[in-house]
């Protein structure tokens, strides 16, 4: 099973995590399987940005974005070229490294 490294996030993740998961996997439902509350305001439906996080390592892995997740993308606040939506991230066998943004356009927590 893939590894994923989370650093360490103020809010989410205090002091970073590495968890796993079965390859198939979002990387936010890893992420909130393993108690790392990400948000997800459109319930990772790839309607909003809030579960934006920016793959600092294995982005080649992944499946591609699709034109709907780049045009959010668009809006996220804190855009890398190695940004993606967590929801839409699908795990291959390949370990990552993903950083949670310091913040979100997202105006009130839904507090999953």
């Amino acid at each position: 099973m893939p590894t994923i490294k989370i650093l360490p996030h103020p809010e989410y993740c205090p002091q970073g995590a590495e968890i796993t998961a079965a390859a198939g996997t979002s990387v936010c439902e890893a992420m909130l399987e393993n108690h790392i509350n990400i948000e997800h305001a459109c319930e990772m439906s790839c309607a909003c940005t809030t579960c934006h996080v920016i793959v600092r390592k294995g982005i080649e892995s992944l499946n591609e974005a699709e034109e709907g997740e780049e045009d959010l993308l668009d809006r996220a606040w804190g855009l890398e070229p190695q940004s993606r939506l967590s929801c839409q991230a699908i795990l291959a066998q390949a370990d990552l490294t993903v950083e949670i943004p310091k913040y979100s356009i997202n105006h009130a927590k839904e507090n999953h």
